[in-house]
């Protein structure tokens, strides 16, 4: 992979599964926030794998689409785009019915300083989606920042694990949650909550970050330890399979990889990819924000891309000049400000 359109090729190839739960779907599929990182990827996977199930099915992308590029590149991969801003009442009312919903609006960096719009946005128009369409299944977006920082040797928060997030961005999330669990109940909407934790993709991420600190010979914190994290061709087709795991009341599924990665060990492997001697800053704590994988392994699968791979791809992409976002994940970051 050397350019952006051979990296998106090569994410939203759908697999076996996939094809075959796309074949299997009955009615059409939103997708609400397409327009941000993995919108775009997932949308085209969805129609990729429909057209390969010859499912006679609409794939529905909304978003305000601020990049005037992706609802052109959405519509050539047979997506039906739609430019609505969900804050808007009467937008929101106007979208079409679906019997299958993916939520994927949030806002994360820029909370410090705007509290007030990510509450909206994370916990206020999550309650009028979820009335929207609440005789709808709703698979929704989450973070693992929903949960509180546990001993390392816990090997991660699973899915019954209390929730105590950590600043306005993690407790934001939650309510996010909490707002689809109420109306889950209240109107016996199929929901699941999609618990994310770190999706791979060459032009950011938390490999990305970490790589191009190495590449940069800046310093790196390690302050958070440890992570997890998945390649988003597998993240977009977990999440799109999710659909079958909605419920009332809702559910929830932690998606990341197998691994415990330490952000010590995967700075020394870029640093033998690079041929340099990763710089470090401070220690790691007792604690660390990562979530386990086990439940979603067990149902969907191991990924198809393990992290050996990942960080072989990323290095490549760092050192040949690929395009890099401007939209660190802020890894190193305890305290949950964003």
């Amino acid at each position: 992979m050397r350019t952006e359109a051979e990296l998106m090729d090569v994410m939203t190839i759908p697999g076996q599964k996939l094809v075959e739960f796309m074949g299997s779907l009955k009615g059409d599929l939103l997708i609400l926030g397409a327009g941000g990182k993995m919108g775009p990827s997932l949308s085209i996977l969805a129609a990729r794998a429909a057209t390969a199930a010859k499912s006679p099915h609409k794939i529905i992308a909304v978003s305000r689409f601020s990049d005037e590029a992706v609802p052109a590149m959405l519509r050539e991969a047979g997506v039906e785009v739609l430019q609505a801003d969900l804050m808007d009442d009467a937008a929101l009312a106007s979208l079409p019915d679906a019997p299958n919903v993916i939520y994927m609006v949030g806002r994360k960096f820029g909370t410090s300083g705007g509290e007030a719009l990510t509450w909206a946005m994370n916990a206020y128009l999550p309650g009028r989606v979820a009335q929207r369409y609440k005789d709808a299944r709703i698979m929704a977006f989450s973070t693992g920042n929903v949960q509180t920082p546990l001993p390392i040797a816990y090997g991660g928060a699973h899915e019954e694990t209390a929730c105590d997030a950590v600043g306005e961005y993690g407790q934001s999330c939650l309510g996010r949650e909490r707002i689809f669990e109420h109306f889950s109940r209240v109107n016996g909407t199929p929901v699941l909550l999609y618990r994310l934790s770190y999706a791979i993709d060459m032009r950011y991420g938390v490999l990305s970050d970490i790589a191009r600190a190495v590449w940069a010979e800046h310093p790196i914190r390690l302050d958070a330890g440890v992570f997890a994290c998945i390649w988003q061709g597998d993240a977009n087709d977990w999440a799109i399979r999710s659909l079958d795991l909605c419920q009332s009341p809702a559910a929830v599924l932690n998606a990341t990889g197998p691994e415990t990665l330490s952000i010590r060990q995967v700075a020394w492997r870029f640093g033998q990819l690079f041929d340099k001697t990763p710089i470090f800053e401070g220690e790691e704590g007792e604690r660390a924000m990562f979530a386990s994988s086990v439940k979603a392994c067990g149902i969907m699968g191991y990924p198809s891309v393990p992290v050996a791979r990942l960080m072989e791809w990323t290095a490549e992409w760092i050192a040949s000049g690929g395009v890099l976002w401007d939209k660190p994940t802020h890894f190193e970051e305890t305290g949950g400000r964003y």
